[in-house]
């Protein structure tokens, strides 16, 4: 089988079409130059590696010689993996929502020379089917306008060019960042709340973490009673449907009905550090051990599954094997005795609801069909995992993505210090380390990483991403380099990203290739836009160095989000979770330790409550370094040489304490 230029990428979706008989280009220079030489058209197909339908459209489509034959005659035909290159992915996805209503992957568009789109859409059938055009017809219809009908192709072209172009403006609002915006945000997602199940609306369902991140915060604010029932709705009944792995951890993407029963069930790596952070939260806020489970259940999954070698998380695990969606985790009643057992087997058909028939293709996918049993489980439990570690298992998509790693390197901090897990804190460091020496060239931060090699430049989302995650490694270890560290890449951003014009960032920095349109992506979806977590994470480093230029460069950029808060808050999770910060009451705790002394009390006390707007610096007794230019911790000392607290808001503190008792009544009083 010969091989097209994808065969040179690292990037696993585009090796997936590496022996299509399409003669494939990556996203290069040298395409375009191709079809403006030859008066082509470009033909782009988006997708990732765990995108079930891409899967599909290759199979139907990408490997037929015959289709290939069209699109090698007709165009120039170009593959791009949307997570290695989002900038183009947003912006011909703006293109195919604004021709079509909607979007999705895998995502086709056709584009002049000059990388303008005219046309697009986002799954073609091999043959008509479903008021779908047969990919084919499609081909053929649009050469034969780029040929015959070109006035009309470039007049279509410049009015999307202009829609572009409009749509990455953002008028400044009159509405100011006050309370009011937090209350409207919490209706507008309480009328769409599912007072039965949980979540938003009906199916398909999403887990939607920046969403309940939001509303726990709105709950720690006002101890609205409904924000605390929506929340615990909600997860309880994640944790305990299909969509969450009742056997090896980790959630899927999301489910396709309002149950949370059937999942699609690609697991991506943006979900797991997204949802072990909230369940960590919502165990700190409500106690429940059932939350803790799901974050360390989870948590020891990307360690099991998903981390490379060399510190790395990787991005993905397909929803399919042996060509079957969800083969590999759904069981037949038979399968599971003939594991277990026919008396183990019964306890277990009955906790996982499979004494009721068959949910799945005649099979079961397994969800807690009553109130949760982990010791009494835990043996059926292990014998099933160790059984299914034997089927053949998902692809899975071994790129590490900056951004993404700076999602779960942030929730394996923040949960072992939390919950007093050194192996998480120690996979919290090693990624840290090999973000900074593997990703980095020339002291710019890249994008993507494989096999020892990284590449494309970084975009905002993993400066901030990252620079987020490092002020969590500093609070989990209180060594000075990572405040450093992340303080070089937020100056990073403010240099490359931000433009004091719109007062607000750009995706893509300064020292980019130069695209049809400069992108700026302004909502929170799957994944937290760059600019709403470069506000949160320049908020905490102007506390943290009580340097203005942080913090009003932040506001600068939150502040025009007001209304769409309030109007569309659905969208925009991680901006309503920085306006929380912004608003506070920040507490700001300063934890002393003498050379010899313990303070694992005073931190359990910090770490072991819900303090969602909280910055914690630390140090040992007499280092002048790790005290240099941060102001909550200069002129501290350990009194009377031992652990002690000091508790500020606004730089003003409390006196110190020494003895757990003594902080907590602080804590409580803020």
């Amino acid at each position: 089988m010969s091989e097209n230029r994808l065969a040179r990428e690292t990037s696993p979706y585009l090796l997936q079409h590496a022996g299509n008989p399409v003669d494939w280009y990556p996203w290069t220079a040298e395409a375009f130059e191709r079809a403006r030489a030859e008066d082509k058209p470009i033909l782009l197909s988006v997708g990732y590696s765990a995108c079930h339908w891409c899967h599909v459209m290759e199979r139907e489509s990408f490997e037929d010689p015959e289709i290939a034959a069209v699109m090698n005659q007709h165009f120039v035909s170009i593959k791009v993996d949307r997570e290695e290159r989002p900038d183009v992915d947003q912006i011909y996805m703006q293109a195919v929502q604004a021709m079509t209503g909607h979007g999705g992957w895998p995502m086709t568009v056709f584009l002049t020379p000059e990388g303008v789109p005219f046309y697009g859409g986002t799954y073609f059938p091999p043959a008509d089917r479903h008021g779908l055009p047969g990919f084919p017809r499609l081909l053929t219809a649009i050469a034969d306008a780029w040929r015959t009908r070109r006035g009309d192709v470039v007049q279509s072209s410049r009015q999307i060019a202009t829609q572009l172009d409009q749509a990455e403006r953002l008028k400044s609002a009159d509405q100011p960042l006050t309370e009011e915006v937090l209350l409207g945000a919490f209706q507008g997602v309480a009328a769409q709340f599912d007072d039965e199940l949980g979540g938003l609306g009906g199916a398909p369902k999403f887990p939607q973490p920046m969403i309940w991140e939001s509303v726990l915060r709105f709950w720690k604010r006002t101890g609205n009673p409904a924000a605390r029932e929506m929340v615990v709705t909600t997860l309880t009944r994640m944790a305990r449907g299909g969509i969450y792995d009742q056997l090896g951890g980790g959630f899927h993407r999301y489910s396709v009905d309002a149950r949370w029963l059937v999942p699609h069930f690609e697991k991506m790596l943006y979900d797991q550090g997204q949802l072990a952070r909230l369940y960590l939260h919502a165990w700190l806020a409500f106690g429940d051990p059932e939350y803790r489970r799901i974050v360390e259940e989870t948590l020891d999954y990307v360690l099991r599954e998903m981390t490379d070698r060399a510190g790395g998380f990787y991005s993905a695990q397909d929803a399919d094997s042996e060509g079957h969606e969800g083969k590999f985790f759904v069981w037949s009643a038979g399968e599971i005795r003939e594991v277990l057992g026919d008396a183990d087997a019964a306890v277990a058909l009955a906790y996982w609801g499979m004494d009721r028939g068959p949910n799945f293709e005649g099979e079961n996918i397994l969800y807690v069909a009553g109130e949760p049993e982990p010791e009494r489980i835990a043996p059926a439990r292990r014998g099933l995992f160790e059984a299914r570690e034997r089927r053949v298992r998902p692809a899975r998509d071994d790129k590490v993505l900056a951004a993404w790693n700076g999602l779960a390197c942030r929730a394996f901090a923040e949960a072992g210090r939390a919950l007093g897990r050194a192996d998480y804190i120690a996979a919290a460091l090693r990624n840290a380390e090999f973000v900074l020496a593997a990703m980095r060239a020339d002291g710019r931060l890249l994008r993507t990483w494989k096999e020892g090699g990284a590449k494309l430049k970084g975009y905002l989302e993993d400066h901030a991403m990252v620079a987020a995650a490092l002020l969590e490694v500093y609070e989990a270890t209180f060594e000075r380099r990572w405040l450093d560290e992340a303080r070089t890449l937020s100056d990073e951003m403010l240099r490359l990203f931000r433009d004091e014009r719109i007062e607000g960032f750009y995706d893509t920095g300064a020292d980019h290739e130069r695209l049809i349109v400069r992108p700026r992506n302004l909502f929170d979806n799957a994944v937290p836009c760059g600019s709403s977590v470069a506000i949160e994470t320049l908020l905490r480093m102007g506390i943290l160095t009580g340097e203005t230029r942080y913090t009003t460069a932040a506001l600068e950029a939150l502040r025009p989000m007001a209304d769409l808060m309030m109007r569309h808050p659905t969208g925009f999770g991680r901006f309503l979770c920085a306006l929380d910060v912004h608003l506070g009451p920040v507490v700001e705790v300063a934890l002393v330790s003498p050379p010899a002394g313990d303070d694992l009390p005073l931190v359990r006390e910090v770490f072991g409550r819900y303090l969602p707007n909280r910055v914690v610096t630390g140090l040992t007794a007499g280092d002048a370094r790790a005290a240099a230019g941060i102001p909550l911790l200069e002129g501290r000392q350990a009194l009377d040489g031992k652990a002690t607290a000091y508790v500020c808001r606004n730089y003003a503190c409390q006196l110190p304490v020494t003895d757990r008792e003594a902080l907590a009544r602080q804590l409580d009083a803020l």
